[in-house]
């Protein structure tokens, strides 16, 4: 097994895909989530039969969208949990283009050189030595091959009042994070009621009045479902590791792990970046 993960967030996240597997998310919100993660991915630049690879699956929710477009011949559904493997296999059953690994980031099952794209969305920030894990991505690809990930933020573009307000709450997760499973998620529901949707609603009311809300906290929420706002609040204060990066450190690690071409969305959420493996 790999040496590069944290047994207990692997456990946590397989419990957490289990729980909620995104099959009870609203359609559009969906399509409006997939589009803020993939809106800067050059799909039409893939081959036709293309193959690729999803690094940290969970549940499928993202594969589920990515196989079935046109064009996509093979995609390889990676994650450490078994638990979290199941969950796909499940959502994903009556796909037949869809292959699944129990595996991570260091073992992908997969020759190097080999694919013709990938992504990782929100996982490789939850493994102890990112960078690695991210190189490790990278060498699956094929020169040329666009690799697409999602890395939770330092807050480098919010004031500092803001930052240090997010500094509180991380001492927060670090009490939450440690609760058995159970209890773990009664609070972040709690949290997700009593905390996301007042601040996540205030912030819609504030952008109706035609104030600017980009910069109150949880306004990223304020279009968002009561289910999402459990998940995520289960993701952000359940897990016992999360590491957070700047938009310049990114890019540095995406430049050391062999890709170029590199691209931002310079929308929520913060930082989804685009590079191709350099030849």
């Amino acid at each position: 097994m790999s040496g590069n993960i944290d047994r207990r967030v692997v456990e946590g996240f397989g419990r957490e895909w289990a729980a909620y597997d995104q099959t009870s998310l609203d359609a559009r919100e969906f399509t409006a989530l997939y589009d803020g993660y993939f809106g800067i991915f050059p799909f039409a630049d893939l081959p036709e039969q293309a193959e690729g690879f999803d690094l940290g699956c969970g549940s499928g929710r993202w594969a589920s969208a990515v196989v079935t477009r046109p064009g996509i011949g093979v995609l390889h559904c990676i994650d450490p949990s078994s638990q979290a493997i199941s969950v796909a296999r499940r959502r994903l059953a009556v796909e037949p283009k869809a292959r699944f690994h129990v595996a991570a980031a260091d073992t992908i099952p997969l020759p190097d050189s080999s694919q013709d794209f990938g992504y990782s969305l929100g996982v490789l920030h939850h493994i102890p030595d990112t960078s690695a894990a991210l190189a490790d991505c990278v060498k699956k690809l094929k020169p040329g091959a666009p690799f697409l990930v999602y890395l939770y933020y330092s807050m480098d573009n919010k004031p500092g009042w803001y930052r240090k307000l997010w500094a509180a709450s991380d001492l927060i997760r670090e009490g939450i994070c440690r609760l058995p499973f159970p209890i773990r998620r009664a609070v972040t529901t709690a949290l997700a009621a009593f905390v996301y949707w007042p601040l996540a609603r205030s912030a819609a009311l504030a952008e109706r009045a035609g104030r600017r809300v980009s910069n109150l906290p949880l306004s990223a929420y304020r279009h968002a479902s009561f289910y999402t706002m459990r998940t995520d609040s289960l993701d952000r204060f359940g897990t016992r590791l999360e590491q957070r990066f700047s938009r310049a450190e990114i890019a540095a690690m995406m430049t050391e792990a062999g890709l170029g071409d590199i691209r931002f969305s310079e929308q929520a959420p913060y930082w989804v970046a685009c590079g191709r493996k350099r030849g």
